[in-house]
């Protein structure tokens, strides 16, 4: 028997809903839609009560409620969850709380991240292709034993879109480039060579990309 139903969670977080956290998420760019100001600790807490259960992460998901999916990404098995799904997710993603959160606490632990990095950059959508390099963030921080071959081909596609000129696009291209570069100080030289790479590249959003991964990465 699971511990809690969807319902019960989703009627827990109505009940702990706060216009007044809503009004502050909106100014950070989170959308007021279908939110209820829960906040990230309140949410863990509820994770680790619930245990991990993907049926549960499942129906999470399907309400469409802002915090709800981002608790559905906390409860979800990253060796359940299918290359389909994920897909489904990602697509899915108005956020980017929502995007981030995903990513770091599911994604990058399941055995196809590094191939949806890959996939994800290329989406036209814009959280949809976000999410491609925060996965890249996340797996730079969170799996310990990739080798930097791994991370090494990232830096073509951080080059290629580099030149997106959304905000929720070129900052995560941004943090994928960061991360990359601090995971060790041979990715940190070649983080480097591609962020004066990228800088060279007519494009408004290519030189913060790289001036603000440069001016990080210089002083480690």
């Amino acid at each position: 028997m699971p511990r809690y139903t969807a319902a019960e969670i989703i009627k827990k977080l109505k009940s702990l809903s706060s216009p007044k956290n809503i009004e502050g998420m909106a100014r950070f760019g989170i959308s007021s839609k279908n939110t209820l100001g829960v906040p990230i600790p309140v949410l863990r807490k509820i994770a680790r009560q619930a245990g991990k259960d993907h049926a549960l992460a499942q129906k999470l998901w399907a309400s469409g409620i802002h915090e709800a999916r981002i608790l559905a990404g906390m409860v979800a098995d990253p060796d359940k969850i299918t290359p389909k799904e994920m897909d489904e997710w990602a697509k899915d993603f108005d956020s980017w709380d929502i995007c981030d959160q995903v990513c770091s606490n599911l994604f990058c632990y399941t055995p196809v991240a590094h191939k949806k990095t890959h996939e994800w950059s290329r989406k036209k959508e814009e959280y949809y292709k976000r999410s491609g390099f925060a996965l890249m963030a996340c797996l730079a921080v969170h799996d310990k034993k990739a080798k930097d071959a791994a991370f090494m081909v990232y830096f073509p596609v951080i080059k290629r879109e580099s030149a997106d000129e959304r905000n929720y696009v070129r900052k995560a291209v941004n943090w994928a480039l960061r991360q990359i570069g601090k995971r060790n100080p041979k990715l940190r030289k070649a983080a480097l060579k591609a962020a004066k790479e990228i800088y060279n590249i007519d494009s408004r959003a290519a030189r913060w990309i790289a001036a603000d991964a440069i001016r990080e990465l210089k002083n480690r």
